[in-house]
């Protein structure tokens, strides 16, 4: 006589609730937004829609960039918190959004400790100090010396958001060189290359991906990166350290988030989609030559990352004597 094995009802529901979360993006093929906090036409812009499209054969859905652009990433964070978290809805950022506003803004919209989920991490990248064609200069230097011909010293510098990383160097730079810097925010990269290249601003700070093509081409010129190594893609540009500007070694970390609540099949389905896009010759040789560093970086491993590197810029800002707005 056989004993028929009796499956507990508990145990059978369980069980559908996994199989229906591990569907969540894959068998069901629903869209798949990428939320990108600025504005097209940007680095961050750029390289959302290289992932998107291979992450569509690998999700096997449509994957859709939607730009949220305003605050330094602040409106798109806002976006994902109120997200349903279904797994149909990421957030591509760097650390600017994640680690830095929340320590300038006194009401952010979101906590990422508790609004968000960290998914995956997958290359990283170097903030740059780059002059537009009209000047004449081709090194810090040569730049220094021409705002205090040109300008009595006093010069005005783009950043692609209000109290980011790039804001707080242009203060650190300005009293290494002994000039009267002031910060520009824009919104976003986008608008502030666009005045570069109209020469309707002499300098700014942004990423590497946002600078290189312009760079390559000769429209503006890089003359410092910051990060402890001088980068592959511009060999020729030293570094702020080099310069005599240490303690800005650490580099930034573009991750993908997903609003908290998110089924745990689902962010590892997108990780390991991820994590297979990026390991095509293609696409790595695609971000590259965008100027960034490419490594797949886990969930556990990106949460660490993150809040080491809140810890390091809550010191500098605290330093610096900004007040939280």
């Amino acid at each position: 006589m056989f004993r028929t094995k009796t499956i507990r009802p508990w145990r059978a529901f369980a069980a559908l609730l996994m199989a229906a979360a591990a569907l969540t993006v894959h068998a069901e093929g629903r869209p798949v937004r990428i939320l990108v906090g600025f504005p097209a036409g940007g680095g961050t812009d750029a390289i959302a829609r290289v992932l998107a499209e291979k992450l569509k054969d690998e999700l096997g859905a449509p994957v859709i960039v939607e730009n949220k652009p305003g605050a330094g990433g602040q409106l798109a964070a806002q976006a994902l918190k109120v997200s349903a978290p279904d797994g149909t809805t990421f957030f591509i950022s760097h650390d600017h959004t994640i680690s830095i506003l929340p320590l300038v803004v006194k009401q952010p919209g979101f906590d990422p400790s508790h609004d968000f989920v960290p998914v995956a991490g997958f290359a990283s990248f170097v903030n740059a100090f780059a002059v537009s064609g009209g000047t004449p200069a081709k090194s810090m230097a040569e730049y220094a010396a021409w705002v205090k011909s040109a300008g009595a010293g006093k010069g005005t510098v783009g950043v692609p958001a209000p109290a980011s990383v790039p804001e707080f160097l242009v203060g650190v730079i300005g009293r290494k060189f002994q000039l009267d810097l002031v910060a520009a925010p824009y919104r976003g990269s986008a608008p502030m290359m666009q005045d570069m290249l109209g020469n309707q601003i002499a300098a700014g700070i942004g990423s590497v991906p946002d600078l290189i093509e312009n760079h390559r081409h000769g429209k503006v010129r890089v003359v410092a990166v910051l990060g402890g190594a001088r980068q592959a893609a511009m060999p020729d540009v030293p570094t702020l350290a080099e310069l005599g500007v240490a303690g800005f070694e650490d580099v930034p970390y573009y991750a993908f988030f997903a609003p908290a609540g998110t089924p745990k099949a689902s962010l590892d389905a997108f990780s390991a989609a991820l994590a297979k896009v990026i390991a095509k010759p293609d696409v790595r040789e695609r971000l590259s030559t965008m100027g960034l560093t490419v490594e797949f970086m886990p969930s556990s491993q990106l949460a660490i990352r993150e809040r080491a590197y809140s810890q390091t810029w809550a010191k500098i800002i605290k330093d610096s004597g900004f007040q939280p707005q």
